[in-house]
């Protein structure tokens, strides 16, 4: 039980506050893992399993010592602390609100014709070259990345949280961050980057799904069907190169009713993308109503993760022994 009010706390601390402005605790654990890659990085897969096994197994050894600390008889007060750290955890971890205001002030630069402005909060969503994209370019960029961060800053760590408490949410928040800093297909990255990527991709399996099926449930609310947003997820979904994002972002474009995909420009270079669901790129208008679905969506993994707690026979984050 403490767990599952401590969940939706921390989601409700998240959509109140926000990230936390100052000593995020995510920034500290992204300047400790570039502080170690400076020492361990080696052009190997090897040294990449490393540092992957140090930096994720190292919190999550910090969240069963965080957890432990609120074990004992279950008393009021115990409750109380269990729920609480598990609520200031949880608004640690998430990142819904901060890409949902990220995603309406893009839509506010594109709509007032500041590229300037969209191509500079940009960064903050995606690793895409801004300066090679149009209005429409950026447009697409944003949606996109809205459906998949949508899945990873909330749907994710909340679904963790549900099955393994705290040392659930702070396990898949360095596992996230970790694909975000070295996961990539360039040159320094391909071998190093390996097993951050891989680990991202099997940690994400179920959430993306569960994002894939409340985004689809919930398309009526901001005018899409429901039956599109499956048909697209199950016909495109596979096309994607990543097996999690693709469900994501198919689902989106079936219940925005766009085109989601195309050629893509990354920093380290230009990827030719498969196309994703049916009709028109999205446009401003259609890049607010994403925003309006990630945000039903959120509050759908909140109300998911709280239900897989309390209907769990024995939760394991609530387990006295």
């Amino acid at each position: 039980m403490s767990t599952a009010v401590g969940l939706v706390l921390g989601f409700g601390l998240d959509r109140v506050l926000g990230d936390p402005r100052r000593w995020h605790p995510v920034a500290g654990f992204g300047s400790a893992a570039a502080a170690l890659e400076s020492v361990s990085y080696r052009n190997s897969r090897m040294s990449g399993v490393v540092h992957e096994v140090v930096l994720v197994g190292g919190t999550a050894v910090l969240g069963v010592a965080a957890d432990r600390v609120t074990r004992g008889d279950r008393t009021i007060i115990r409750f109380a602390a269990a729920a609480g750290l598990t609520a200031l955890t949880t608004w640690t971890v998430l990142g819904g609100t901060t890409l949902a205001r990220t995603g309406r002030a893009m839509a506010d630069a594109l709509e007032a014709e500041d590229l300037g402005r969209a191509r500079a909060l940009l960064p903050s969503l995606c690793g895409r070259d801004p300066e090679v994209l149009d209005a429409d370019g950026l447009a697409r960029a944003a949606v996109e990345s809205i459906a998949e961060n949508t899945s990873d800053a909330t749907v994710a760590p909340l679904i963790w949280g549900a099955l393994a408490g705290i040392p659930g949410l702070l396990a898949y928040r360095a596992v996230n961050t970790l694909d975000a800093m070295v996961g990539y297909r360039d040159e320094r990255y391909r071998d190093f980057g390996w097993a951050a990527a891989r680990t991202d991709d099997l940690a994400n399996l179920l959430p993306a799904r569960v994002s894939g099926v409340l985004t689809a449930a919930l398309a009526p609310l901001i005018g899409g069907r429901s039956v599109a947003a499956l048909r697209t997820w199950r016909r495109d979904a596979a096309k994607h190169p990543s097996p999690n994002a693709g469900v994501a972002e198919s689902a989106m474009a079936g219940a925005l009713g766009v085109q989601l995909g195309g050629r893509t420009r990354y920093r380290y270079g230009t990827e030719l993308r498969p196309t994703l669901g049916d009709g028109p790129a999205p446009v401003v208008a259609d890049l607010r109503r994403a925003v309006r679905l990630s945000e039903a969506v959120q509050s759908g993994a909140a109300l998911t993760a709280a239900a897989l707690v309390l209907l769990s026979p024995e939760p394991v984050a609530d387990s006295r022994r």
